[in-house]
């Protein structure tokens, strides 16, 4: 990263603590008693402020301190966390990111302080029934304390001066240092924190104070906190009479802690440094180079299949086996888990409860699951729709729920799993599910369908993607229930993936999204039509049949087969690509589908399996709907790589053309 602007670091990190006080706000919204989550929030807040303060974003660390302020008060017992506290800090989170992004109306940040300040006064009238104030243990006359920082805390941006600094505002302080443990000149590390003190605090101070200072290296130094005390009796008054005896126990520990877990530290560091943070851009230069190499790798090898050389095809078996090797390491390196996505739904669902008025929950499940980072990227927007829709929709009002015998709470399930080469997102509500009868209605309104047109439920149901399609009675802000939906399905599609609608009146709806585990390399399946030559994505392969010459010119009129007492449409790929040539004797079909939707695509012959590297098409091209892209052969030569879900839609009007002819 060096050469970089330091305040893109800087964003990059704010983003990601952002994110962290965002789920911690989430998590306290359900447990307003946790304090570990009050601390974690306020910690955040805490970094924010001064790593603001420190890349010369003033304005950030300006309006976070007033957040800081309002959590430590929590966090001190003062008032008491409130739901109306929560909902504040998340929109002054909201305001952080513009302000880390660049800049945000002053106004607006105004107006968020004005309501922090209106949600703390509300808490602290009825700190009554709210978080109890923790025990603080005051020391008569102060403190003795010795400590060590980690060895790596300069490293991480500690500045043990600024600690000692701190020490001192808190009441008179006597520092010593302890020089023990510094090496001899040629072993000693500058960067390293060799200096250990022993300091005296003289004051009215809590020991919460104290570990205040020391907030974030307190789980990796050494330290020993011990109340001060005058004279004997008044030290024996403080175990017995008072809680002082607990924090004298508690330091004695927390040294034998320190010093035991001083090789775990070590190791946690270690281990936090092994990870490198590279920019996406990086990967997908890298993701191109092993495309390349590849390709590069199958020439190599039909040039050593073909010759006598045995050393060559050594050599080229070699190659062959690092470059896979290298491939599958650069595919696990491009996959994310799909927590990173369910985890932004949170604040989504949140919002939502609020604007439509209902009781949300949101389950999440498989959230270890593995995706392709561009696939992540371009999930976000279509799960938005469809979760939008659930919510305003799908989920009836509380009051409703609770008349047809459900919970007030509506449920938003959201699960992933693998399966094969794909990951099946499965989004669930629990309302009142898709009025077939008003999408019938709806569809031969707008002449989608003919009056008393018999369709299947799937394909029903598969008409709330068409574009402009709404069963909303009445539209909101939040948008109808089919509006956006047809983004939905054009961006699925685009990632050569498939979508699915299931609905039970009264129960609720699911929609489930089939989405390749990456858009990099595909396995593939490489047929021949004519004279060029053409890639069928494997995943979307079913079977394989064989179709003479005599069956293809019974066939002429109608393009249909019985496929186990199944009609199956399907296209002949050399009229469709106009290859001008003849078919081949015994041409084969290629039995392919997407969800529930199947078409047979005849070729001339079957070559094989091929691993294949997927290119864009070139801008001329893009538009033309039976490719998703374009592959290089081992041979040099280009071949396309056919879009199965487009294919089907056109297998589906070609027909319907043929049996209204016939």
């Amino acid at each position: 990263m060096s050469g970089e602007d330091p305040t893109a670091a800087f964003r990059i990190e704010a983003g990601e603590l952002l994110e962290q006080v965002e789920q911690g706000l989430l998590d306290l919204g359900h447990r307003l008693d946790d304090m570990s989550l009050v601390n974690a929030v306020f910690r955040g807040l805490h970094t924010l402020k001064g790593s603001g303060a420190m890349f010369g974003f003033d304005k950030l660390a300006a309006f976070t301190h007033h957040c800081e302020s309002a959590f430590d008060r929590v966090r001190k017992g003062d008032v008491p966390a409130t739901a109306d506290l929560v909902s504040v800090i998340l929109s002054a989170g909201d305001h952080m990111r513009a302000l880390v992004e660049g800049d945000a109306p002053e106004a607006e940040g105004q107006a968020i302080l004005a309501k922090l300040a209106a949600a703390v006064d509300a808490a602290a009238g009825g700190s009554g029934g709210g978080v109890p104030a923790p025990v603080k243990a005051l020391a008569k006359q102060g403190w003795t304390l010795s400590f060590r920082l980690p060895p790596d805390a300069m490293a991480h941006g500690t500045n043990p001066l600024a600690l000692l600094d701190e020490l001192r505002e808190l009441g008179e302080a006597t520092i010593i240092a302890r020089v023990d443990e510094i090496p001899a000149l040629v072993a000693l590390n500058p960067s390293h924190c060799v200096v250990g003190w022993d300091c005296t605090l003289i004051g009215d101070i809590s020991r919460e104070a104290i570990e205040d200072v020391f907030l974030f290296v307190m789980d990796d130094m050494e330290i020993t906190i011990t109340p001060l005390a005058v004279e004997e009796a008044e030290a024996a008054d403080m175990v017995v009479d008072t809680p002082e005896a607990a924090p004298v126990e508690v330091s004695a520990a927390a040294n034998v802690a320190a010093n035991d877990a001083a090789p775990r530290a070590t190791t946690a560091n270690r281990s936090q440094g092994e990870h490198v943070r590279v920019p996406a851009e990086r990967l997908d230069e890298l993701m191109d180079r092993v495309g390349e190499l590849v390709i590069a790798q199958s020439r190599l090898s039909q040039l050593a299949g073909h010759g006598q050389d045995l050393s060559l095809r050594s050599v080229s078996e070699e190659i062959e086996r690092l470059a896979g090797e290298m491939r599958d390491t650069m595919m696990i390196l491009r996959m994310v888990p799909v927590s990173t996505l369910f985890g932004r739904f949170r604040r989504l669902i949140h919002d939502l409860a609020i604007e439509t008025g209902k009781t949300i929950e949101l389950v999440t499940e498989g959230e270890s699951t593995e995706v392709d980072k561009t696939v992540i990227e371009r999930l976000f927007d279509p799960l938005v729709h469809i979760i939008r829709n659930s919510c305003d929709h799908g989920l009836e009002k509380p009051e409703d729920r609770v008349a047809a015998g459900k919970s007030a709470s509506g449920l938003i399930r959201l699960s992933a799993h693998q399966a094969g080469g794909e990951v099946l997102i499965t989004i669930t509500d629990d309302g009142r599910g898709i009025d077939v009868d008003r999408v019938r209605a709806k569809a031969e309104a707008n002449g989608l369908l003919q009056p008393g047109q018999a369709v299947s439920e799937d394909e029903l149901l598969g008409l709330i993607f068409h574009p402009g399609f709404s069963t909303a009675a009445q539209v909101t802000n939040l948008s109808g229930r089919g509006v956006g939906m047809d983004v939905v399905k054009r961006t699925i599609e685009s990632l050569r993936g498939s979508i699915d609608v299931k609905s039970t009146p009264g129960q609720g709806s699911t929609i489930t999204l089939r989405i390749p585990l990456t858009l990099a390399i595909i396995e593939g399946l490489l047929v021949r039509v004519g004279e060029g030559r053409y890639v069928i994505p494997l995943a979307a392969v079913e079977e394989c049949l064989e179709l003479s010459l005599e069956e293809d010119l019974r066939s002429r009129g109608r393009s249909i087969i019985t496929l186990r007492e199944r009609l199956v449409p399907f296209l002949r790929l050399r009229d469709l690509f106009a290859t001008g040539t003849k078919p081949d004797t015994y041409q084969k079909i290629v039995v392919v589908g997407t969800g529930a939707e199947r078409v047979g695509l005849v070729v001339d012959q079957i070559v094989g399996n091929h691993q294949t590297v997927i290119k864009a098409m070139s801008p001329l091209h893009r538009n033309v709907a039976a490719f998703a892209g374009a592959t290089i052969l081992g041979d040099g030569s280009v071949a396309l790589i056919l879009d199965i879900a487009q294919l089907i839609a056109m297998s589906q009007p070609r027909e319907e053309r043929r049996l209204a002819a016939g």
